[in-house]
């Protein structure tokens, strides 16, 4: 008997889950990746991409997939991390402005208008920040 441990939205989601459990020894398997990789608009009304495992396994892959190892993947990587602006603290996440509206919009016109703008949240406060373009080098060929 198989137990739903997770749910996920995308498939990749699931995929970084199940590689977790996977190099833990957990027998795992994904419900309903193909059915959303077909159309994702399905994905809320299934309920989501699903990680299942034996029921003698969902405790331990329960404790596993809520264990973060952002921090210990900073400390061995060395990774610099952004800062909030408003408390100045680098417990930070990435974020994404707008996504909520531009699937509207899609829903609403069948094509994305909407730009989703990238930014910064903070654990510690919950400002949200937009990050500033980065300036893309001219990648023009020929003469100036």
């Amino acid at each position: 008997m198989l137990v739903t441990v997770a749910r996920y939205t995308f498939p990749y989601e699931a995929q970084i889950s199940w590689s977790k459990l996977d190099a833990a020894g957990i027998p795992a398997y994904i419900g309903d990746e193909h059915t959303i990789n077909m159309d994702w608009l399905y994905s809320n009304a299934l309920g989501g991409v699903r990680i299942q495992v034996p029921r003698q396994f969902e405790q331990m892959a329960r404790e596993l997939l809520e264990t973060d190892l952002e921090p210990e993947l900073i400390e061995q990587q060395g990774c610099d991390s952004i800062r909030c602006p408003k408390c100045q603290s680098s417990d930070t996440e990435y974020h994404q402005f707008g996504k909520r509206f531009a699937f509207l919009v899609f829903l609403g016109i069948d094509f994305p208008l909407y730009p989703v703008k990238e930014g910064i949240r903070c654990r510690q406060c919950g400002a949200k920040t937009p990050l500033e373009p980065v300036d893309q080098p001219n990648l023009t060929h020929g003469a100036e």
